[in-house]
């Protein structure tokens, strides 16, 4: 038994320490000098077996048994590879809350946050998937540097025009980031201002002056004068939310957009503003009396002030919540969810149904207009 302990300890010694690169590539070199030769290139993600230690270097060894150093924060150590292990496995089957098109290079983050621990680097233009959002405070600009000065306030400053915002706006400045998935399932987080939000084309000139959450498919209609290849028009519901960092909740209003197969453009069919709304939204498929099938959307909103924030994220999560579904039937969009217990209201006016109504478009087939 002692000598089988000795053997399983030897075993463990000899497991080799690994690093992996954080660069986008970099060259291995056959010694730390003013003046040397390139080994190896390796690049983002590359694991590398550490064959001996250095003040600011590390000798390592590829897959391929080329040996070289390399500068130690061009790399992560293993525990910090095992975070974003163990982050895509813990979300790697997520609800996908929207998709979104990252702007140019970035890493991935461990956690919100620019100084957190960083390692993928992904490629401008790659498609993700968002999963769950979250606030941080925004770092202080770096010493010496100058910001515009605010004017004095002199106490007669009218409030601006327009509907009141939902309580719980930061009382510091805050930045959004994102939990996403990238194509290859490599999961983390990312600055939302650096990805753009996919949004449908034909609904896009609706956001009167709102950030659009997301926007989901309910259904598609048969117009024979559309100019799609199949005559099939889609009809959305979206979420869309104030340009503004640090909200405790996802959005504050819903707007559904119906094809009017006559005019052959978008109307909107139904709206709900004002409410403290949280993703995912979620479709899917109900039927009529008469059997018909039709859409069915639901939402999520809080019931009350109170919110719950993640220690280690920042994300939000409303304490109590009311799920509210929708019917779309017939160009016509009917509440279908029960009435709750008493105290279980969503924190909103209640919504009330609006006529549909044109906004100009360009061309046929295709909804425009601001």
């Amino acid at each position: 038994m002692a000598a089988l302990a000795g053997c399983n300890r030897l075993r463990e010694r000899a497991k080799p320490e690994m690093v992996y690169v954080v660069a986008k590539q970099t060259y291995l070199r056959d010694r730390v000098a003013a003046v040397s030769n390139r080994v190896a290139l390796v690049t983002n993600g590359e694991p590398l077996e550490v064959v001996e230690h250095g003040r600011r270097f590390l000798r390592t060894k590829t897959s391929k048994g080329e040996v070289g150093w390399i500068e130690d924060h061009m790399v992560i150590d293993q525990a910090t590879y095992d975070q974003f292990a163990a982050l895509q496995q813990q979300h790697a089957h997520d609800p996908v809350v929207a998709t979104a098109t990252l702007r140019d290079d970035l890493y991935l983050h461990v956690k919100p946050g620019r100084e957190t621990d960083r390692f993928y680097l992904l490629p401008e233009n790659q498609k993700l998937q968002l999963l769950i959002r979250a606030s941080v405070p925004k770092p202080e600009p770096p010493p010496g540097f100058l910001t515009a000065p605010r004017p004095a306030a002199t106490g007669n400053e009218k409030p601006p025009a327009g509907k009141a915002a939902p309580a719980g706006e930061p009382a510091v400045p805050m930045e959004d980031w994102w939990l996403v998935r990238d194509s290859r399932g490599q999961v983390g987080w990312l600055l939302s201002r650096r990805m753009d939000v996919d949004v449908p084309d034909e609904i896009a000139g609706y956001s009167e002056g709102q950030k659009i959450v997301g926007a989901y498919v309910l259904t598609k209609v048969n117009d024979p004068g559309s100019s799609l290849p199949e005559k099939l028009v889609p009809e959305y519901v979206s979420v869309t939310n104030a340009y503004k960092d640090g909200l405790p909740y996802d959005f504050d209003q819903v707007r559904v957009f119906t094809w009017n197969v006559k005019k052959h453009r978008y109307e909107t069919a139904y709206r709900h503003r004002i409410i403290e709304g949280y993703l995912p939204l979620t479709i899917s498929q109900s039927k009529t009396a008469q059997g018909q099938p039709v859409p069915v959307f639901s939402i999520m909103v809080a019931t009350s002030d109170a919110v719950k924030v993640d220690p280690l994220t920042g994300a939000a999560r409303p304490l109590h919540t009311q799920t509210l579904s929708y019917q779309l039937e017939g160009g016509m969009v009917k509440r279908v969810t029960p009435a709750g217990p008493a105290g279980s209201a969503p924190i909103a006016a209640k919504p009330k149904p609006v006529k549909a109504h044109p906004r100009p478009h360009h061309g046929k087939g295709k909804g425009g207009g601001g």
